[in-house]
C-alpha cells in the first residue's frame, strides 16, 4: 500500500534561477517547501553554458554561469527545502479542499497547496545540424554547446549560428582558438548589440548570408573540412577546421502541462503584475512567465520569485504580511546570524 501524500504549502516546479531563488525566498516567508527539476541537477538553461561570463547579475561583475549556479544552489537550500530530481511533471488534478496533486511522468505524486511554475524554456533539446550523417561526428569535434574552453586552444573553430551564444562563443575563442569563423545565414545578429560589436572588430571572421552545407572527413571519425555556400550567389568554399560549434536554437517540451488549461502560447505562460496565471493558486516565474513590463534578465526572475511567493502566501493566509520582512529584520535569520558570529540588537 502507497505512503499517503505529504501536503506542501510550494510546490515549485523547474531548477533555475528563478526556481532556486523561488525556494530560498519561500523559506523567508515561512512556507513548507518542494522543489521539483527534471534534470539530475539544479541550474537549468544556465547548465548548457558553464563557461560563459555573466554581467547583469547585481552584486556579481562578472560570474561565470557554474559559480552563479553552485551559490544559488546554497542559497536556495538555506531553509531546508525538499528538493526532489529526475522527474518531469506531466499531470495535475486539483481536489476537493482545493489543494492540487501534481504526477510526474514516471508516475510519482505530489500534494501541494499552491504552485510556482518555474519552467524556464521547458525541456531543452539542440536543433541539431541538419546535415546527413552529422550525428556521427557529435563525440568528436561536432559540439552543440561549450563546457570547457581549454579544448579549443590553438585550433580552427567554425561556429555556425547568429544568436547570443553563438555570439558570446566567438568572443570567449577569439584569444584562445586559432582562428575563429562565424557562419550565420543571416545578415543580422540576435546577440547583445555590445557583444556584437567586439565580435566584428575583433579577428573574428563573419560570413553572414552563408551556411554550412557539407561536412568533409579523411578518416570517417573527424571533420577536417566544410563546405560552406553563400545563400545569394549559390558559391561555394571549403574551408578547413578542427572544430565546429552549432548554435542553431533550442526545442522546447512543456510536455502535459500545456494540456492544464493555462492560458498560454508555445513559449510562455500569461500572468498578471502579481505573477498569477489564470489558475487559482498556480504562479508563474522566470523564462516562463509573460506579462507587461517583463524584465528578460536573471534579476528579473528573481524579481519574478518574489512576486509569485508573496501571491501563493496570500492565497494561503489572506491575513498575512503582504511581503517578507528584510533579510536583516526577519526573525528567520537570527539563528542563521548568531551561527556566523553576527550579534543583533537582540543579543545585546
Amino acid at each position: 500500500m502507497a505512503e499517503p501524500l505529504e501536503l506542501y504549502d510550494v510546490t515549485i516546479i523547474g531548477g533555475g534561477p528563478a526556481g532556486m531563488y523561488a525556494a530560498f525566498y519561500s523559506g523567508m516567508r515561512d512556507l513548507k517547501t518542494k522543489l521539483i527539476e527534471a534534470k539530475e541537477e539544479l541550474g537549468g538553461r544556465l547548465l548548457i553554458y558553464p563557461e560563459k561570463m555573466i554581467w547583469d547579475v547585481g552584486g556579481f561583475a562578472p560570474v561565470k554561469c557554474e559559480q552563479l549556479i553552485a551559490q544559488l544552489a546554497q542559497q536556495a537550500r538555506i531553509f531546508d527545502p525538499t528538493v526532489v530530481f529526475g522527474q518531469q511533471i506531466t499531470g495535475l488534478s486539483k481536489q476537493e479542499d482545493g489543494t492540487y496533486v501534481l504526477e510526474a511522468e514516471s508516475g510519482e505524486k505530489h500534494w501541494t497547496r499552491t504552485i510556482i511554475l518555474a519552467l524556464g524554456r521547458g525541456i531543452l533539446k539542440m536543433e541539431k545540424l541538419n546535415i546527413e550523417g552529422a550525428e556521427r561526428y557529435e563525440v568528436t569535434n561536432l559540439h552543440y554547446t561549450v563546457q570547457e574552453l581549454e579544448p579549443f586552444r590553438g585550433k580552427r573553430v567554425i561556429i555556425s549560428g547568429g544568436g547570443n551564444s553563438a555570439v558570446d562563443w566567438a568572443n570567449e575563442l577569439e584569444s584562445i582558438a586559432a582562428s575563429v569563423t562565424v557562419i550565420h545565414r543571416r545578415d543580422w545578429f540576435g546577440g547583445h548589440e555590445k557583444n556584437v560589436l567586439r565580435m566584428k572588430n575583433s579577428s573574428v571572421q563573419v560570413r553572414t548570408l552563408h551556411a554550412i552545407t557539407q561536412l568533409h572527413s579523411d578518416d570517417g571519425e573527424t571533420i577536417g573540412k566544410v563546405t560552406v555556400s553563400d545563400l545569394e550567389t549559390g558559391v561555394t568554399e571549403v574551408l578547413e577546421t578542427d572544430a565546429i560549434i552549432v548554435n542553431h536554437g533550442l526545442k522546447s517540451d512543456f510536455t502535459g502541462i500545456t494540456d492544464w488549461g493555462l492560458d498560454m502560447d508555445d513559449w510562455n505562460v500569461f500572468a498578471n503584475g502579481k505573477l498569477e496565471t489564470n489558475i487559482a493558486g498556480i504562479y508563474a516565474a522566470g523564462d516562463f512567465a509573460s506579462y507587461d513590463s517583463k524584465v528578460n534578465l536573471i534579476a528579473g526572475a528573481f524579481s519574478d520569485a518574489v512576486l509569485a511567493l508573496n501571491s501563493a502566501k496570500l492565497f494561503i493566509d489572506p491575513e498575512a504580511p503582504r511581503v517578507a520582512y528584510v533579510s536583516s529584520h526577519n526573525d528567520r535569520f537570527k539563528e542563521k546570524n548568531r551561527a556566523l558570529g553576527y550579534k543583533d540588537e537582540d543579543d545585546e
